[in-house]
């Protein structure tokens, strides 16, 4: 029996769910001719995708050019699986501005820990949000 994959696009709502049910991503950013993607923790929250980080070379350079990509897979096989991209802009939290208290909570929804006295990465002490300003994906499915 051969198998027969489908594409096609999500739906902005096929999307969200998509982001609100997992939590790690990747992020894609660029410096000059430098391009780099790494894993990272996030939450969705109110139509913006809350995470943390530590000081480094991935802050120094969002901090000169906060351009982003971001997306999150789920994979079952070869052709089946949905993929999320987002483009937006990285927009940091630092205390006591009302956007960190927001990207605090977020967090804690999914991590009651940060930045407790448990919180298993405590160096990781920079929140930032994504705004997401352009969203797409796409699924693929098998039918046999």
């Amino acid at each position: 029996m051969s198998v027969s994959p489908r594409f096609r696009d999500l739906t902005d709502a096929e999307c969200h769910e998509i982001l609100a049910r997992n939590h790690v991503g990747r992020i894609a950013y660029a410096l000059h001719e430098q391009v780099n993607v790494q894993p990272i923790g996030y939450v969705m929250h109110e139509g913006w995708l809350a995470c943390r980080t530590e000081e480094g070379s991935k802050l120094l350079t969002l901090r000169q050019s906060p351009y982003v990509a971001f997306e999150v897979d789920e994979v079952e096989g070869p052709f089946d699986w949905r993929s999320v991209i987002v483009q937006g802009s990285v927009y940091e939290d630092a205390p006591p501005t009302p956007g960190h208290a927001a990207t605090l909570a977020a967090l804690r929804e999914v991590m009651p820990d940060v930045f407790t006295s448990a919180d298993p990465v405590p160096e990781r002490d920079v929140l930032f949000r994504v705004h997401i300003r352009e969203m797409t994906g796409r699924t693929a499915t098998t039918t046999r």
